[in-house]
């Protein structure tokens, strides 16, 4: 299969066929095309040529092009439609994602939307997934699986799970719950269909089974998923129950969000923003960071101003500044970036202060090796032993202090509940900034004797 690209001359195509309502033309041209390809495309459409593409196509087809498409797009579209219209777009969409796109549309017309919604079970099982934080198990799972009952025998379960699975788009597992819905374990397909017909499900099933908790983090739930390399894990609820299920594609999402957040924050963005929002919520999103950055910069300026006299006496200190401050920084990201992946992907091994020593070592290994090199260029080039002496003994105590800052800070975030990405990026940098040039003249100014 040709991987799909939206070129300028396709989409104007369909813009054209749209303005001359060739329903058609566009049906045909739309019938090979993806979901997801479809998404990118009405992604670039106007909001009313996008909308009539969407009540052109069908609704098994266009209910999953709404789960794909931009938020800020989405909620366009579904702004002109009618109850009735989402209602039959919810009808195709499993459960999560039909409760996910409900959650987005106001609370004046959610109510009309459900009940429009003919499969009156299928609505149930919306409202029950409402009720859940988003940020948690039980606002990700779909209440879309397949379990049997460990009384029944085999050719009862296999017959009910036949009607069972016309509900299900993929069949990861198959589950098995007792008389109170409390989850027992998986079955084996190969095991369900090597096992005598009136054997009970109970003398076959699996007890060894992976799942969460529907208050579990999303974080965590992937983290389980990775590490076992699981497609799906069933969601229990208190008691244990079950109650839903998880699949491998809302882990993926998970996991995308959480890295995109994580990036915006080391890169000094405090929100959840996106190139195409307004000028004052991305101003709002940046300033807190770059305010932060001021405060370093005022901050490095006042400390140097302490030095004024020694500067004067010796202006190449003042020309490595830079190098000083940058260094420092940039050892610090170092440091802070291996924690915080670390971290996410939970596989920090040792004590706290194991690992502190082990970034501090590296970091006299690399500072040594820097001073060196610096030592003799400075030395060539200025002719001064002690100055360049100084310069480069700065540089090693600044590049272990910036080491044991971006170790030190993402784990202490951690232990203390707060996500360690904020520990990355301008806070890092800015600190180690204005440690590394306050130790940089101290140390100057000792080994120099002014």
């Amino acid at each position: 299969m040709t991987p799909f690209k939206l070129t300028d001359d396709l989409l104007e195509e369909i813009q054209q066929l749209i303005r001359d309502q060739q329903d058609s033309r566009l049906e045909a041209l739309m019938d090979n095309v993806h979901y997801a390809d479809v998404a990118e495309i009405a992604d670039e459409l106007e909001t009313e040529q996008a909308t009539y593409l969407i009540k052109l196509l069908d609704s098994d087809k266009t209910s999953d092009v709404l789960t794909e498409l931009d938020e800020d797009v989405r909620e366009s579209i579904l702004s002109n439609l009618s109850s009735k219209e989402i209602a039959e777009e919810l009808d195709e969409l499993d459960t999560d994602d039909a409760a996910d796109i409900i959650a987005e549309l106001p609370d004046d017309i959610v109510q009309e939307v459900i009940s429009e919604i003919e499969d009156r079970e299928h609505a149930k099982d919306i409202v029950d997934l409402l009720r859940y934080d988003e940020n948690s198990a039980g606002g990700l799972m779909a209440k879309e699986l397949v379990k049997v009952y460990e009384h029944w025998n085999v050719t009862t379960c296999v017959t009910e799970m036949r009607a069972q699975a016309e509900n299900v788009t993929r069949v990861h597992s198959i589950y098995v719950v007792d008389s109170e819905e409390k989850l027992m374990g998986r079955l084996s397909l190969k095991d369900l269909l090597t096992t005598s017909t009136s054997s009970h499900i109970r003398d076959v099933y699996i007890s060894n089974v992976d799942y969460v908790n529907v208050n579990e983090k999303p974080e965590e739930v992937a983290k389980i998923m990775s590490k076992y390399d699981l497609e799906a894990i069933p969601v229990v609820d208190e008691i244990g129950r079950l109650v839903g299920r998880i699949t491998i594609d809302d882990i993926v999402d998970v996991i995308r969000e959480e890295a995109e957040k994580d990036y915006q924050m080391a890169a000094g963005i405090s929100q959840d923003v996106e190139a195409d929002d307004t000028i004052w919520e991305l101003t709002r999103a940046r300033l807190p960071w770059l305010f932060l950055g001021l405060v370093g910069g005022v901050g490095a300026a006042v400390i140097m101003g302490g030095f004024e006299e020694m500067i004067s006496k010796h202006a190449v200190l003042f020309f490595f500044t830079p190098l000083i401050a940058a260094m420092a920084g940039n050892v610090g990201v170092q440091s802070s970036a291996i924690i915080v992946q670390g971290l996410a992907n939970d596989d920090l091994k040792g004590s706290i202060s194991n690992r502190l020593i082990k970034e501090m070592l590296l970091a006299l290994l690399n500072g040594t090796i820097l001073a060196i090199i610096l030592l003799l260029f400075t030395w060539a080039y200025k002719g001064h032993f002690l100055t360049a002496l100084a310069i480069s003994i700065s540089l090693i105590v600044v590049i272990v202090v910036a080491g044991f800052i971006g170790t030190f800070t993402p784990l202490f975030l951690h232990k203390r509940g707060i996500d360690p990405a904020i520990a990355t990026g301008p806070f890092i940098t800015t600190s180690n900034d204005i440690f590394g040039i306050l130790i940089y003249f101290w140390i100057a100014k000792i080994i120099l004797g002014i």
